[in-house]
């Protein structure tokens, strides 16, 4: 019988990187290297191992997954709202481990294209159609993360809205503590009996999200879970996964019904989604076009102003809630 494939001798064993891991030897970092970059026929790389480069995403990776079982912050969804939450979140406090879910392979949400899948992006103080629109005064949060824009008066706009997302993406995730796992569902909200009697929500349940997608054509493929003070629920408007916290409330009984969300009417929508941004249920806090679907207010369409100060008031509220708490192992107890 042949002995298991991991005790088989490798043709990489005598790797320098590997040997020295495998020794506990450090890795001498000032190893020069046979390389050019040379673009007439003559490129050439560092030497590399496929179990290098596996084992360099498997460690990161799970080693994210243990460290961030217990999250101060979790943030579902990282569209305009979720991004804009999380940079100001984790800027104004560097204490705190963001933990940012994105279902989505990509990251972004709805910000990759302005109305009609055309690319600009508009901002103003009422809005525009056609671009990605900032209504004013939300076009402050474009200046103080570097997005350039032009000037219309009552509104601004961006050339193009990846722009606006590329640049919050990169500004967030260069943050130390900011993770985000992406490609990562929450299928459920864990809801405990708090220290007052009440149904508070003290987490997320995680899955892959292709494996989320599949429950109907696989045997049973058990979550994980994340634990965290408070939950920032951002999945956005009704869709595959959009609306995900807002309809679990009525399915657990901390909501009554759905509020739905009411027809275009952008200068009814931003304001109502900016100044009812909160804890609508202990350790839930919503924020952007989820909370359309939450209270019953009207969408806004291709202008994105309220996405990103609603993004800026859900990280405000969820900095108050943390303060007013008394924490242990990302539990609230007091």
């Amino acid at each position: 019988m042949s002995p298991p494939a991991a005790t088989l001798t490798q043709p990489y064993d005598d790797s320098p990187i590997l040997l020295a891991k495998k020794n506990g030897t450090a890795i001498d970092k000032s190893t020069t290297y046979d390389v050019c970059e040379d673009y007439e026929g003559n490129y050439r790389f560092a030497p590399i191992e496929e179990a290098q480069v596996s084992r360099a995403m498997i460690k990161r990776y799970f080693n994210m997954m243990y460290e961030r079982a217990v999250s101060d912050v979790v943030i579902v969804g990282a569209g305009s709202a979720g991004l804009s939450c999380a940079y100001h979140l984790a800027t104004t406090r560097p204490d705190l481990k963001v933990t940012i879910l994105e279902a989505s392979v990509a990251p972004g949400g709805g910000a990759w294209l302005g109305g009609q899948l055309m690319t600009p992006m508009v901002q103003w103080l009422t809005s525009a159609l056609l671009a990605k629109v900032v209504r004013k005064p939300a076009d402050r949060f474009l200046q103080e993360i570097g997005v350039p824009f032009e000037d219309e008066g009552p509104f601004v706009v961006v050339k193009h809205a990846a722009l606006f997302t590329s640049t919050i993406l990169s500004r967030v995730l260069a943050l130390p503590n900011v993770v985000m796992m992406n490609a990562t569902a929450v299928e459920d909200l864990i809801i405990r009996t708090d220290f007052q009697g009440r149904q508070r929500v003290s987490g997320v349940v995680t899955n892959w999200t292709l494996v989320a997608l599949n429950h109907d054509t696989q045997s049973c493929m058990d979550p994980n879970t994340i634990t965290a003070p408070i939950v920032i629920s951002a999945t956005g408007h009704d869709g595959p996964m959009g609306a995900f916290s807002a309809k679990r409330l009525v399915s657990a009984g901390l909501l009554k019904e759905l509020g739905n969300m009411r027809g275009l009417d952008m200068n009814r929508a931003e304001p109502a989604i900016v100044n009812g941004t909160r804890e609508v249920t202990p350790g839930l806090v919503m924020t952007g076009m989820e909370l359309s679907e939450h209270d019953g207010s009207n969408r806004m369409g291709p202008t994105f102003g309220a996405m990103m100060a609603s993004g800026i008031k859900a990280a405000r509220e969820a900095i108050k809630a943390l303060d007013a708490a008394h924490i242990v192992d990302g539990k609230v107890v007091g």
